[in-house]
């Protein structure tokens, strides 16, 4: 994650949310409760974050990305060279490709890219959702019937059996959750 990348997170207690904001804001929050537990999310993903404490608040999420390590391909371009493995008859395709097998795929990519792109924002949405859910309200009544409404992009049924959880809770899931129903279904 780089730094124009800040992630925003959200922190709660005893399922009330106390914190939301990038990781210096959550760690102040931390400061103030340091004998409690805090559950931190990630907004982006839903996965819960751990924060490192013993370093400055605006340093306390670490070396989480791995741009420590020695970047390959031109990094300066933005080109990150990775390995894939193709049939033979793949890589004759490609090398007969205008601008060689790099430029193909680059396209291939951007194509399946336009055409996935609101599948993908949906299933994405889904997954932290689900991820957010698991973790704060995965012993509250009805949280296996609302992620199953989640998955089946039931927004009204979803919106029903939240609103019963703490407050705090539900609507947390609920805006998480709002990418994940298409335009068409709202």
């Amino acid at each position: 994650m780089t730094r124009s990348e800040a992630a925003r997170l959200t922190a709660f207690l005893q399922g009330a949310r106390v914190a939301q904001g990038g990781a210096a804001d959550i760690a102040r929050c931390a400061e103030r409760h340091p004998n409690e537990l805090l559950t931190i999310i990630d907004d982006r993903t839903g996965a819960t974050v751990d924060l490192d404490l013993r370093r400055s608040p605006e340093a306390a999420l670490g070396d989480q990305d791995s741009s420590a390590k020695v970047a390959r391909g031109r990094p300066r371009l933005g080109v990150t060279a990775r390995e894939i493995t193709l049939l033979p008859r793949h890589w004759e395709w490609l090398a007969a490709q205008p601008g060689g097998a790099s430029a193909a795929l680059r396209r291939l990519v951007d194509q399946a890219r336009r055409e996935t792109e609101g599948a993908d924002r949906t299933r994405l949405a889904q997954e932290a959702t689900y991820r957010a859910m698991t973790t704060l309200a995965g012993d509250l009544p009805g949280y296996e019937e609302a992620a199953r409404a989640l998955f089946a992009g039931d927004r009204e049924r979803f919106g029903a059996l939240t609103s019963a959880w703490p407050k705090d809770i539900g609507d947390y899931i609920r805006s998480l959750s709002e990418a994940a129903y298409p335009a068409a279904m709202s």
